[in-house]
């Protein structure tokens, strides 16, 4: 058996989902809404399906939906992409999959942001490389350019960027997406640029692509997802968008994963991206008021809450909370008292930050306040 795989536990999200199952808790861990996500693009899906073919659809993507996904970005970020720079996935992680299988050798180091996706590491030593870690600090969870420095070498042909960054739930500044643009070109890296979280940003904020930034236009892979934009996760339908001489190797690797993705949920996203702005818009105004819900609640029950610019999630320090539990055990508390959470430490591959503790707030407001009211009951047993 291959040891990477055969050692390896169960993703941290499916165990604590199990736990709340088992419980009857409150899951505020794993990033799912609640709803049904927008309706139109749930009766184009059944349409197509019913209408269309069901057949093998093209490897690299449905033409609709690759011409949708260029003009979607046409439109919302500025980026001129033709439709053969993307190439249609089964969802994000099967494109960063393919993306990093595409650009790896064996021996090549790829820099790492932590806290990180959890299934970066795995996908970068299956492909043969090394790992190195660039260590992000809370309350703010800055990208400090003395810090890339320090981490990369000779050996060093990838960096892997996760903007907005899950489980922080911060976004790059145009600063500090510049310092990396920069650094990218004066050490020669592909960027890869897992930006699924692009259109869940608050507060007027807007998401700023590393692909748009001056020398990145040849040497960045960015990666969207369908079950993000939508809020439809079972969905699984991603996308990786490159310039033709790295889209041309994403899409070979892409072949021998998944080869193709389910053809009528491909027309429902190109539909949705072509006509569900409005719905993406009121989304993020609804998923914000969630937020501000849960933030207000857990600080009301005496916990400090950590800023939260995008993502579905928000954290919570426990040593600025005065509570002296790492933030493993706190969840084991916090389960007992009837909540799901995620301890953020399992984001880290090394030297973990153990007092960090993350929520899920796209829910509805009757599950959120059920959440606080079961928080604060249980508060003096949450740790001092």
């Amino acid at each position: 058996m291959n040891p990477l795989y055969a050692q390896m536990g169960t993703t941290i999200f499916e165990a604590m989902s199990a736990r709340a199952r088992e419980t009857g808790a409150i899951n505020l861990g794993q990033g799912f809404a609640d709803g049904r996500g927008p309706e139109a693009v749930l009766e184009a899906a059944a349409r197509a399906m019913l209408e269309k073919s069901n057949q093998y659809p093209p490897m690299a993507g449905l033409p609709e939906l690759r011409h949708a996904v260029a003009d979607h970005y046409a439109r919302h970020q500025g980026l001129d992409l033709a439709s053969e720079e993307v190439i249609v996935t089964s969802g994000a992680t099967e494109a960063l999959a393919a993306t990093l299988f595409a650009l790896i050798e064996p021996g090549d180091e790829v820099l790492l942001f932590q806290p990180l996706y959890d299934a970066y590491v795995p996908l970068v030593r299956q492909a043969g490389g090394v790992p190195r870690f660039v260590r992000l600090e809370p309350p703010h969870w800055r990208i400090d350019a003395a810090a890339l420095e320090a981490a990369v070498t000779p050996r060093t042909r990838v960096l892997v960027l996760n903007n907005p960054l899950n489980p922080a739930a911060t976004m790059c500044s145009a600063e500090e997406l510049a310092a990396v643009a920069a650094f990218c070109v004066a050490h020669d890296l592909v960027a890869v640029c897992d930006e699924v979280w692009e259109h869940v940003t608050f507060d007027g904020a807007r998401h700023l692509p590393l692909i748009g930034f001056p020398g990145m236009r040849a040497r960045t892979v960015k990666i969207g997802s369908a079950g993000k934009v939508f809020a439809l996760t079972g969905f699984k339908v991603g996308w990786m968008c490159a310039a033709p001489p790295l889209a041309r190797v994403l899409a070979r690797a892409h072949q021998f994963l998944t080869f193709t993705t389910p053809p009528n949920l491909q027309w429902a996203v190109a539909e949705g991206l072509a006509t569900q702005d409005w719905w993406v818009q009121e989304a993020r105004h609804r998923f914000q008021h969630g937020r501000d819900r849960l933030a207000a609640g857990l600080a009301s029950a005496g916990l400090a809450v950590l800023p939260s610019a995008a993502t579905y999630f928000l954290s919570v320090d426990l040593a600025a909370s005065g509570i002296d539990l790492d933030d493993v055990s706190f969840c084991g508390r916090l389960i007992d008292a009837g909540v799901v959470a995620i301890p953020v430490s399992a984001f880290y591959a090394e030297a973990a930050v153990t007092h960090v503790v993350r929520f899920c707030f796209v829910k509805e407001d009757a599950t959120l306040d059920a959440a606080i009211a079961r928080i604060a009951a249980a508060r003096d047993t949450l740790g001092r």
